[in-house]
């Protein structure tokens, strides 16, 4: 992986996925980059033992705009991508209890990376799917790192990753960060859907009647109709009907509607305007 170069490409032209302007108020500038995957998991999966390695030395700290939160950032070179990883908060989940979960939420909803990557423990799979299942309600672009195989394996625990990339409806790569094992392919993979060359078709979560279902329709469209543009808004109708408090006062006070996307011509000129500072 070699440091990436500074020079124009045509990859964030045809990539209509991240939004420059939202990521610009997460704290993420892609002038430099093609793609930013966000990165995210469990405490005690391997997540920064990851990220260092992705990253090597090409990377930075500082915090998240606004937050006394710690965040890391860095970069890699792949396939002649330039990709921007973003290290978020390790969380057990993205209901949003706590400052950091709010954080990793609010990045992958609206943020929207090109691909998200969860590092999962392949030694407490059933813990860790929790979240997996969360990110999947939010995105169709993410990749699970199935992480600490090592660990599985001298333990006698064997996880059927095909099975569980079936299941999951998305693509997972097995690794052991800390001896860089698997993370050609996990790179790949990383690659094949930021690209669009790989599909994914997440599982989502399906109502067991046809009342849930119509309700849920009946807030979206409110919602749409409230903050045009939103992004994920079936999964903030999910979160709102399940009691989601901060969800409930970020409606109330309008809040939503800074997190959505700019009208178009604003991320034109956003794009226009990232394009004349590159190197």
């Amino acid at each position: 992986m070699k440091q990436p170069n500074r020079h124009p490409s045509t990859a964030c032209e045809t990539c209509p996925v991240h939004s420059a302007a939202n990521l610009l108020k997460l704290g993420v500038n892609m002038a430099d980059w093609d793609y930013v995957v966000a990165l995210a998991g469990n405490p005690n999966t391997g997540k920064s033992t990851v990220f260092n390695a992705l990253t090597g030395l090409r990377q930075h700290t500082g915090n998240w705009p606004g937050k006394t939160v710690a965040r890391a950032e860095g970069g890699f070179l792949f396939n002649d991508h330039r990709y921007k990883l973003v290290d978020l908060p390790g969380t057990y989940s993205l209901l949003a209890a706590s400052l950091d979960e709010e954080i990793a939420r609010d990045f992958i909803l609206f943020g929207r990376p090109d691909v998200t990557v969860v590092v999962v423990d392949a030694t407490r799979l059933e813990r860790n799917l929790n979240l997996v299942l969360q990110v999947l309600e939010i995105t169709d672009r993410a990749v699970v790192c199935l992480n600490l195989i090592d660990e599985a394996e001298r333990r006698h625990i064997q996880v059927d990753e095909r099975r569980l990339a079936r299941d999951l409806g998305v693509p997972v790569a097995p690794t052991a960060a800390r001896y860089s094992r698997g993370l050609p392919e996990l790179l790949g993979i990383i690659d094949g859907v930021a690209s669009g060359k790989t599909v994914c078709r997440p599982y989502h979560f399906q109502p067991e009647s046809p009342e849930l279902e119509q309700a849920i329709a009946r807030l979206v469209a409110k919602i749409e109709r409230a903050f045009p543009g939103l992004p994920n808004a079936r999964w903030v109708a999910l979160r709102l009907l399940d009691g989601d408090e901060r969800l409930e006062e970020a409606v109330r006070q309008g809040e939503l509607g800074k997190l959505q996307p700019q009208r178009d011509g604003n991320i034109e000129s956003q794009r226009a305007s990232a394009e004349g500072h590159r190197v």
